[in-house]
């Protein structure tokens, strides 16, 4: 959860009156989620959030479900999703459920002729290849390999990349996503046993404060549709704000492993969560050092949740022959393991250079179209021994 912030000119008091030289109103606005019970920022626009030039019909962007009761493992060939010059023509949404929607993006372009709002979902966007620019009316975050980037619903922004080449998983979560609250204090500090602390959080710097009239499009996505609206001032009008709710990036590079003497169970590994959901990082890390230790996890049956994850780098150590950008669903209510020999082959190894993300839904996931377009044939047979 990121902690209290401010950039750009704001009043000493909140709901008080503050103007612009010529003496004219700035229009403030709280924008907050769980209505005022969640965290908030207040911000300071040049013109009133609300000036309407045109809305167009909504066209509908709803998954289409393939699978709607799955218990079968799956293996995504996450690399296979074609690069698409539109940023969210690129999205392809792979997994659902009530709770969160899970997919892959590769975009070839920036975002020039619109800007985006998710008013539905919370946005985690993990960026496996490439890198820019988020601009949104709280400033800028660049992000690069590895970065989380975390936009809370309705921020309206838009992405610059640095080239064409670019890839990311992304998280569209109903719900805010937020730290684990066991590592943080009652004042919402991250504790000292937290995997990252608050200096590894990067928030918008560099406020741009545009004063334009005109006609912006900004496609507002809600309830499985995309609303296009103009409006007849720039989005990007805030001359200043405070508070709690603004997007960010965390690198996957400053979440700092936890080890121990036997192996350590996934939720050491965990990053984020949601209602309904956790997400992990599995990151470089020294292995067990028990003299009679087994690096390799343990078979496990997720009664509870169906465990996703996201390979991004390295030899992800419990599996046997799985690509960069694949993505493994391993459904509740089966147990799962490592591959053939994984467990024989970790042990005496000193570390692993693996690199993941790993989401546990809490509720099972249904599979789409475009899911099964990807799915690797045969996954769920791996495990069986034919040596």
């Amino acid at each position: 959860m990121p902690h209290y912030r401010s950039l750009g000119q704001i009043p000493p008091k909140r709901h008080t009156q503050f103007r612009k030289p010529n003496g004219e109103l700035h229009s403030e606005e709280v924008f907050g989620t769980n209505g005022f019970s969640g965290t908030s920022s207040i911000l300071y626009h040049l013109h009133p959030p609300t000036i309407v030039v045109k809305q167009e019909e909504p066209t509908c962007v709803t998954p289409k479900i393939a699978i709607e009761k799955n218990l079968k493992c799956i293996n995504l060939a996450g690399f296979d999703v074609p690069p698409t010059d539109d940023f969210l023509e690129s999205r392809k949404t792979v997994f659902v459920n009530n709770d969160l929607h899970i997919g892959l993006a590769a975009p070839k372009q920036s975002m020039k002729d619109y800007f985006f709002k998710n008013a539905d979902a919370d946005e985690m966007l993990f960026i496996h290849v490439g890198s820019g620019t988020l601009h949104t009316c709280y400033g800028k975050v660049t992000f690069s390999y590895g970065d989380y980037l975390i936009i809370p619903r309705g921020t309206i922004y838009k992405i610059e990349f640095n080239d064409e080449n670019n890839r990311m998983f992304y998280a569209e979560s109903f719900s805010p996503i937020v730290s684990p609250k066991r590592y943080r204090n009652n004042f919402g500090q991250l504790l000292e046993h937290s995997p990252y602390c608050e200096r590894d959080y990067r928030g918008p710097t560099n406020l741009e404060t545009f004063d334009e009239h005109g006609e912006f499009k900004v496609l507002i996505k809600k309830q499985g549709m995309i609303h296009p609206f103009t409006y007849g001032t720039h989005p990007f009008d805030v001359v200043g704000w405070d508070g709690y709710n603004y997007p960010y990036a965390i690198s996957i590079h400053d979440f700092e492993p936890i080890t121990g003497r036997i192996h350590q169970p996934p939720p050491v590994h965990q990053q984020f969560e949601g209602n309904g959901f956790v997400v992990c990082s599995f990151c470089p890390r020294k292995f067990d050092y028990h003299p009679l230790s087994i690096p390799a996890p343990y078979n496990h049956s997720n009664i509870d949740s169906d465990e996703i994850i996201y390979y991004v780098d390295g030899d992800f150590m419990s599996r046997n022959n799985i690509d960069k950008g694949a993505i493994t669903l391993h459904p509740g209510g089966i147990p799962h393991g490592p591959h053939p020999g994984a467990a024989e082959r970790s042990i005496g190894k000193e570390g692993t250079e693996e690199l993941a993300v790993m989401i546990d839904p809490f509720s099972p996931m249904m599979l789409t179209e475009e899911a099964l377009k990807i799915e690797k044939p045969g996954y769920n047979q791996s495990w069986h021994d034919h040596g």
